[in-house]
């Protein structure tokens, strides 16, 4: 059974696009007309096109945990892995997401394995994706596997969704707090300072100070946003070279309050991630070195990979972790004591879920430490602005006086 990518319009002459599968064109064209389409165009799917197409594929993380969810789900009740596959295709109403759900049961028709399918799209399913499945399929359990990957992925998703939430409204705050300082100063200051241009007397170092800046914004105000976009565009490009890259992240490391966060995220990342695959099955070292991959940070992914050689030399896991210095001393002691109890995976999970938590937490400090400060910030602005304008006020009074 073949794949075909189709054109048709509906009842209401709207053009639909999307992918089907049988074993000729004519086929599709018949199954379309019964659903009242009119086909326009009907074109097979074939293995070069397919391959292009996969590197522009990409799907939300949120879809890739309802995926995951919903092929264990139909795996569990005890449909085959085509039919799960086919079955998620059908009642995706996303062009993208079909194309790439039959795509990969094309794959697996053809006789090739559910990881070697999903490996052909590696933008949407990363390596430690393909690696449980894989292990999944090889041990007979591919159901409890995507049970697991399915938790994972929705954990992972929660605790982006959780952080993202929690600093929109900050950064809305920060907005707007800059737009009306940038308001006052531009627009209002000028008309409330421009009874003080005929005064012959020398004006406050204050007010002199607000009016230039003022007439900054006025005169240089677009140009000034066209640098500052500028600057963020040639950082973005800078970033895409090794050297800028391993200056960034070491920068990241360095700095007091933002190295805690990088940490409390990559080794909750990391023992998440290991604990997925070493109860998946996945050998411990093909495990290390694919939890390295999922490590943003450039420094502490080299630090993981040297201690995977440690452990391929014959040290322990948690002894080779130690020295790289990235671990607090909680999650050290949870990996020895699963070393020594055999429970690895399950003192692993433990590590991840106590990571995450200290890392909501403190989330969840600072953000309620930035609100009240930034309101201190604006006030101080804002009172600075005043006192500004107020200064020549009373410096006339005493003249009068």
């Amino acid at each position: 059974m073949a794949t075909f990518e189709y054109t048709a319009l509906d009842s209401k002459n709207k053009t639909h696009k999307g992918v089907m599968e049988g074993d000729t064109a004519r086929q599709i064209r018949q199954q379309l007309r019964e659903q009242t389409f009119i086909p326009l165009a009907v074109e097979k799917i074939t293995r070069p096109a397919t391959h292009r197409r996969q590197q522009r594929i990409s799907i939300s993380a949120t879809d890739l945990a309802l995926l995951t969810r919903q092929l264990a789900t139909l795996i569990a009740s005890g449909l085959s892995l085509e039919e799960s596959l086919y079955a998620i295709a059908e009642q995706s109403e996303k062009a993208r997401l079909k194309r790439l759900l039959l795509s990969v049961r094309s794959r697996v028709l053809e006789g090739h394995s559910l990881a070697e399918g999903l490996s052909e799209f590696p933008k949407v399913f990363p390596a430690v994706y393909q690696a449980t499945v894989s292990a999944g399929e090889q041990s007979g359990h591919l159901d409890l596997v995507l049970e697991r990957l399915a938790e994972y992925t929705e954990n992972r998703q929660y605790l982006h969704q959780k952080v993202l939430l929690a600093l929109f409204y900050p950064a809305l705050l920060s907005l707007i707090s800059i737009l009306i300082v940038v308001g006052l100063l531009a627009y209002v200051v000028p008309q409330v300072v421009q009874v003080f241009t005929n005064i012959q007397q020398e004006l406050p170092w204050l007010t002199r100070t607000l009016i230039n800046i003022s007439d900054l914004l006025q005169d240089w105000g677009i140009i000034l946003l066209f640098i500052l976009i500028a600057i963020i565009l040639g950082i973005r490009y800078a970033l895409r070279f090794e050297k800028v890259v391993y200056f960034f992240h070491h920068l990241i490391l360095v700095l007091p309050l933002i190295s805690r966060l990088e940490r409390g995220v990559n080794v909750a990342r990391f023992t998440r991630t290991l604990s997925i695959l070493t109860e998946s099955g996945v050998p411990m070292l093909e495990a290390l070195g694919i939890t390295a991959q999922v490590i943003p940070n450039y420094h502490k992914r080299q630090a993981i990979l040297a201690a995977t050689q440690k452990v391929r030399e014959g040290s322990s896991l948690h002894t080779a972790l130690s020295q790289t210095g990235l671990f607090p001393s909680m999650t050290l002691h949870l990996i020895m004591s699963g070393e020594a109890s055999g429970k690895l995976e399950q003192m692993l999970e433990r590590a991840a879920i106590m990571q995450e938590r200290e890392l909501e937490t403190l989330i969840s400090v600072l953000l309620g430490l930035f609100e009240p400060l930034l309101i201190l910030v604006m006030g101080g602005v804002v009172l600075i602005i005043v006192l500004a304008i107020l200064m020549p006020i009373f410096e006339l009074n005493q003249l009068i006086n």
